[in-house]
């Protein structure tokens, strides 16, 4: 497999339990197959549904912040095609599920063009599927990693599908929280935005102890260091540091159900462990 390659769909995701593949490493739980698992997705083993469980007995705000998180994507892209952007650079986009960021982009604006970039083979491995009815030449599946800003922006896939002297939206969604500190967070979104032009949107969502008793906070971070990537939560000020130098859309840095609702009100929405928030360079 090569770095800018297109991935093929080598089994259908209807299954309850993907084959396993050594480059899938089924035995050790993955965030993104969790994630899925979150959501209700099929495309997981028995090693995720363990530890997902494990989390969700911790809380049963996890599943309704999974969920509330993906709600979040669709209503920011919509909002961001609707206020005329058509390029979109999906940084860590996780397993493909209904309303995925070019369904939605192209929902309002056919012309839209989306890059995905992920790191991780499951991803990878759904990317015919992810691609199956876009408009040819509008979408791609490219694997990248998020600590090398650079490479990203470097990358002849990247650039061959979007412009990047033209507005872009840079998507980080439920992605920051499996960056490290030591790996300065910070300065790979400085790196990314700082390319952009005048006019372009960050959209982020980042996972937060802040409604969790402390004694109780790095119970669910402990599960994540038995799988594949460490969970480092935030909180509500350390997440609006990512946002320096850009201008916040209404109604700011609030909690994923809470940031421009297309539905009544839930006693949960203020506790929902995931921060939110969209921004344009100036």
């Amino acid at each position: 497999m090569t770095d800018h390659q297109e991935i093929s769909l080598d089994w259908m995701s209807g299954e309850q339990t993907p084959p396993p593949s050594a480059e899938l490493r089924p035995e050790v739980p993955h965030p993104a197959r969790m994630y899925d698992y979150y959501l209700g997705g099929k495309d997981n083993f028995p090693a995720d549904r363990a530890a997902a469980e494990k989390v969700l007995a911790l809380s049963p705000l996890v599943r309704i912040s999974a969920l509330a998180n993906r709600a979040f994507l669709q209503r920011a892209v919509r909002t961001l095609a609707e206020q005329g952007v058509r390029q979109f650079l999906d940084i860590g986009t996780g397993i493909p599920s209904a309303g995925n960021t070019h369904e939605i982009a192209q929902s309002v604006a056919p012309s839209a063009r989306v890059a995905y970039l992920d790191n991780d083979p499951i991803v990878l491995v759904h990317g015919r599927a992810l691609l199956a009815g876009a408009r040819p030449g509008s979408v791609g599946v490219l694997q990248a990693d998020l600590r090398d800003p650079e490479a990203i922006l470097a990358d002849p896939a990247v650039r061959e599908l979007l412009d990047l002297d033209r507005p872009v939206a840079l998507l980080l969604f439920a992605i920051l929280h499996f960056v490290d500190d030591a790996d300065d967070p910070y300065a790979i979104v400085r790196t990314l935005v700082d390319a952009l032009p005048s006019g372009s949107y960050l959209a982020l969502s980042h996972a937060t102890a802040d409604f969790v008793d402390p004694a109780e906070a790095g119970k669910g971070p402990a599960v994540y260091r038995a799988a594949t990537a460490q969970l480092t939560m935030r909180t509500r000020e350390q997440v609006l540091r990512f946002f320096d130098g850009l201008e916040l859309l209404d109604p700011g840095l609030v909690t994923a159900p809470l940031w421009r609702p297309d539905q009544a009100p839930q006693d949960t929405d203020g506790q929902v462990a995931i921060w939110s928030g969209v921004a344009r360079k100036p």
